[in-house]
């Protein structure tokens, strides 16, 4: 069973989401132990004890976190559907790299894909965050 399906059907977790079921489009991205992974095929077997943090996990509505903030500041998720796995893929980035070029961002969000087109207001809403921290 991947670990996408244990997350959503099991644990009524529904920040990572099923894009595409091949791990490309990172819609279903989570953290395993602080790194950013793809859920949708990760076996529930291969996480065992690790530490799995959905994109629930890293804030409440009550209390974002400064990427989270950053992207509702830069209005930049459009329909929302790929913004949970940017905001997970951003905030492992971020945590090894405090200090990212846009060139840097850009490179670490290159395998999440936004068919709205709003890769400008991402790269910016990562930008604000790291400035923020």
């Amino acid at each position: 069973m991947p670990l996408l399906y244990a997350l959503r059907d099991n644990l009524g977790l529904h920040g990572p989401r099923f894009g595409c079921g091949l791990g490309q489009c990172g819609a279903c991205t989570v953290h395993i132990e602080g790194n950013a992974a793809r859920s949708c095929v990760t076996p529930l077997s291969a996480v065992g004890k690790k530490k799995v943090v959905t994109l629930e996990g890293l804030g409440s509505p009550q209390k974002l976190v400064a990427l989270q903030e950053a992207f509702i500041t830069e209005q930049a998720a459009q329909c929302g559907f790929c913004i949970g796995g940017m905001i997970m893929e951003a905030a492992a980035f971020l945590a090894h790299n405090k200090s990212p070029s846009e060139a840097q961002i850009k490179q670490a969000l290159a395998h999440n894909l936004c068919r709205c087109g709003t890769h400008l207001r991402i790269v910016r809403a990562v930008k604000r965050a790291a400035a923020a921290a």
